[in-house]
């Protein structure tokens, strides 16, 4: 798969459509880039282009919108809500997939330098691309915004790190740096911007100054007020939503709105959101409020519900969650699982090599966890069965987290033997060309086993819970469990022989006797499981 990294320029126009789309059209006309996102604010007077690319694509996205904006933006005419120093206000990269953080970090370098040199401007470097500690927070480049840089950049301290240490008053002065994904998310509330920015004053991990530090970690905040809505919004930045998820700061401004009697309206997600944020606020409100939700759809269909994201404008997942956006743009006809199960069946035989007994391994496995999945629900939620609803409810997830990790695996595997394939193909001319195609063929060996090993290892952490389900399964479904139990142990069957015969090429000898030490392990494990299971079902008498 190709390197993805996100960038997310904002600029400091909001309010004029054509400078907004003119802007919006320099970065998808560039090569290379897909525009996810275009999230204009009037109030703010604002506007943050989310798109993404190889790490060369996103740097000539961004110089191509900043080349435009610089012809159409006045920044000495500005005035917006938001905290802004400059026409390209701030412009971060961020890794999506196959990027490392350094590369970021390196994106931000080559932009700054030939943003700096080609437009003449003053250019900071924060985040994980600052070249010193005080530069690392953007809040703390930003302090006096755009109507303080005459001063600032007077000062010997406030040097750019690229650009002159001049004031530029179309311009003013751009931000970019390296991040991990931020969210830009607003609750909103009815009340005014003052009683709004003292809420986020408590929350903020700033809070109201080193002595009176705020609440949550990683979270910048601010209170004002939106005219188009008539609605004041206590806005914030997620730094890490992992260290404080959206669903902490949404109850905690609704914990600080309670005491103060105003009403929450719901909120907004600005721009794009990942996945993972979406459903850490979901495994909250089901643990919260003892609900039971499988499906992932419904999950963020529940989140959507609790934290009233469509409370100004509808929420439309497929357009808001940047993994939703990816795969929906991504090239090809999306592997394997993505074929009518026909056209699987006569994929696997046709003359190639893959897919193979690997892939048809790993389908072998989603459909046992997916039998197990189904008696499962057939067990659940029926008067009958009622006093099996809380083992079920533990039972059924397992079940249905596996059968998703296991389709994967079927593209997974027949990726593997498609990376053997290709170090074939590698010249081998001379002494160092032998040596490279060599060890690029021992290493998609071992990936070519490492992939049905953890097929193996995913079916070993299944097998409890089939067993548990064989005690208790409503028995019109027990042949369906027989039927699951047969197909998982023949999915690490099928493991333990695309691993035995890929090692016998293998010349890491440590590497040879661990893994076929744990595959046979577990192959072992999964005869006696899968026995033990056929042994309590007969046993059952119904």
């Amino acid at each position: 798969m190709a390197k993805l990294v996100e960038c997310v320029p904002n600029f400091s126009e909001g309010n004029n459509k054509e400078v907004i789309d003119a802007l919006g059209q320099a970065i998808s006309r560039t090569p290379g880039c897909v525009l996810l996102d275009v999230d204009a604010g009037a109030s703010t007077n604002r506007t943050v282009y989310t798109f993404v690319g190889t790490p060369e694509a996103v740097i000539e996205g961004a110089l191509s919108a900043a080349r435009v904006a610089g012809q159409l933006i006045d920044m000495s005419r500005h005035k917006g809500e938001h905290p802004r120093m400059g026409v390209l206000d701030v412009c971060p990269f961020v890794p999506v997939m196959n990027v490392s953080m350094e590369e970021c970090v390196t994106c931000a370098h080559v932009f700054g330098q030939r943003l700096a040199a080609e437009l003449g401007v003053p250019v900071y470097l924060y985040g994980e691309a600052a070249q010193e500690e005080s530069r690392k927070a953007l809040p703390t480049i930003r302090a006096g915004e755009y109507e303080a840089l005459p001063e600032k950049l007077a000062k010997p301290e406030w040097a750019p790190d690229f650009g002159p240490p001049t004031f530029v008053s179309r311009w003013g002065a751009t931000v970019t740096g390296a991040r991990t994904f931020l969210i830009a998310y607003n609750i909103n509330l009815l009340c005014t911007k003052e009683l709004a920015h003292r809420i986020a004053l408590n929350i903020r991990e700033q809070g109201r100054g080193t002595d009176q530090p705020g609440r949550l970690k990683k979270v910048q905040g601010i209170g004002w007020y939106l005219e188009e809505e008539n609605i004041a919004q206590v806005s914030t930045n997620l730094l890490d939503f992992e260290t404080t998820p959206l669903h902490a700061v949404y109850e905690e401004v609704c914990r600080d709105a309670k005491a103060l009697s105003l009403p929450v309206v719901g909120s907004q997600l600005v721009g794009l959101v990942p996945k993972k944020a979406l459903l850490d606020a979901a495994e909250f409100y089901m643990k919260k409020e003892n609900l039971f939700i499988l499906e992932e759809e419904q999950k963020i269909r529940l989140v959507v519900s609790r934290l009233g994201l469509d409370s100004l404008a509808p929420f439309h997942p497929g357009e808001r969650i940047i993994e939703y956006l990816v795969q929906a743009g991504e090239a090809g006809d999306g592997g394997l699982v993505a074929k009518p199960l026909g056209a699987f069946v006569r994929a696997v035989g046709a003359r190639s090599a893959a897919p193979g007994g690997g892939s048809v391994s790993a389908a072998t496995g989603a459909l046992g966890a997916a039998l197990g999945c189904m008696v499962g629900l057939m067990s659940y939620g029926k008067r009958q069965f009622e006093a099996l609803d809380p083992i079920m409810r533990k039972l059924i997830p397992t079940f249905h987290q596996a059968m998703d990790e296991l389709v994967v695996m079927v593209d997974a595997d027949s990726r593997a033997f498609s990376s053997y394939m290709e170090a074939l193909k590698l010249p081998k001319s001379t002494p160092e060309e032998q040596e490279r195609r060599t060890a690029a063929m021992q290493e998609g060996l071992k990936t070519a086993v490492r992939v049905p090993c953890a097929l193996a290892e995913k079916v070993s952490g299944l097998w409890p819970a089939l067993k548990e389900l064989a005690r208790h399964c409503n028995l019109a479904c027990k042949s369906d469990i027989q039927v699951g139990a047969k197909m998982l142990e023949a999915a690490v069957f099928g493991a333990y022989f695309n691993v035995m015969i890929n090692l016998k090429d293998i010349t890491d000898e440590e590497f040879k006797l661990a893994m076929s030490q744990k595959v046979s392990g577990l192959l072992e494990e999964a005869k006696q499981s899968s026995a033990l299971v056929l042994v309590l079902l007969e046993k059952r008498v119904a």
